[in-house]
């Protein structure tokens, strides 16, 4: 399947009953495979007339307690800001799909890394953190679609998937768990708007005036987002142990990193690759041991440099380097390679 389909399907099959969405280039086959699969599954697909009723409409659905996502790329999603921070701000779950393309302004539709910033730093107004799950393959974004899911439910929260326009359009093998492999309990969802006969009634809200009120609500989320800090870092390895020198990327490009490695090592340079499966939280301390005892790290990303940042918060003793594109830029294996070379001769 293409990862787009992929992932729409692994939303269905993770008990995604409602789906909004607005049309945009690269992610149109999310929209187009829910159209089709959520009527036949009895649930309700809306394509909305904007980018911003679509993330109203998730608000409600979830308010709800309804299992609800939406899908855009990243001009659509920069019009869903509001929206995601209204959700941050009453702790309602959903699911959201990036599928990146270029910037900035309306760009074009070919792969980009370039929203990083804006999923890791919130996006919109206020203080707020999405989790943000960035796949490597199309197999692993349907894990991650369901993962997010469960993570969205379990701690109340607005879930990203951080996918690329190559994510969403490769087409691979795929297959799909019965479960997200989510260990933790979740809980009902007694907090949800569902007529309130036989019970005192429920409130979902983010505006509080009375004085200290909000300090307070704030106070509360900030718990909630340290949690998840020291719960839900994830990350990936591949030749690290022992490598001369370490070499991070996410997503798509961290599929063309492992190539340059394998080729690398073929002549002899033992190069390897940190890869961090969650933008945020970001794995800093996972990142520390990996680079433990070498002089410098290479990033690479389809940006001018967003990921990088967050390399040089964990790595400010050493020389973080870094290699990245924009505007459908894609640095290449010999690109990859010619920058590791070129490091080697650097005392």
């Amino acid at each position: 399947m293409t990862g787009n389909e992929a992932m729409a399907e692994a939303a269905i099959k993770s008990g995604c009953v409602f789906y909004a969405g607005y049309p945009i280039t690269p992610q149109n086959e999310i929209p187009a495979y829910m159209a089709r699969r959520m009527k036949e599954e009895g649930r309700v697909f809306i394509q909305a007339e904007s980018e911003l009723a679509a993330i109203n409409m998730v608000f409600g659905a979830s308010a709800s307690g309804a299992r609800a996502m939406a899908s855009s790329s990243s001009p659509g999603i920069s019009l869903k800001q509001e929206g995601i921070s209204y959700l941050s701000g009453c702790q309602l779950p959903a699911l959201i799909i990036n599928v990146q393309r270029a910037g900035p302004g309306l760009g074009n539709i070919t792969s980009s890394q370039s929203d990083y910033f804006q999923a890791t730093r919130g996006g919109g107004h206020g203080d707020y953190f999405n989790i943000t799950l960035c796949p490597w393959s199309v197999d692993e974004a349907v894990e991650l679609v369901m993962l997010g899911f469960d993570l969205a439910d379990y701690y109340r929260n607005p879930i990203i998937i951080l996918a690329d326009a190559i994510i969403g359009q490769m087409m691979e093998p795929v297959s799909f768990p019965l479960k997200s492999g989510f260990n933790k309990k979740l809980s009902s969802k007694d907090w949800a708007l569902t007529g309130a006969k036989g019970r005192a009634p429920n409130s979902i809200q983010s505006l509080f005036l009375k004085e200290g009120v909000l300090y307070e609500h704030n106070e509360m989320l900030r718990k909630k987002w340290e949690k998840i800090r020291d719960s839900e870092q994830r990350y990936a390895l591949d030749k690290a142990e022992g490598a001369q020198i370490l070499i991070v990327a996410y997503g798509s490009q961290a599929r063309i990193t492992v190539e340059a490695i394998d080729l690398l090592r073929k002549k002899g340079v033992k190069a390897g690759l940190f890869r961090p499966i969650t933008a945020w939280p970001y794995p800093y301390q996972a990142l520390k041991e990996a680079a433990k005892g070498l002089k410098r790290v290479l990033v690479v990303e389809q940006s001018l440099g967003q990921m990088v940042e967050d390399v040089k918060l964990a790595l400010s003793d050493k020389e973080v380097h870094f290699l990245g594109k924009a505007g459908g830029g894609i640095p290449s294996v010999l690109e990859i390679i010619e920058t590791v070379n070129n490091l080697s001769f650097i005392s």
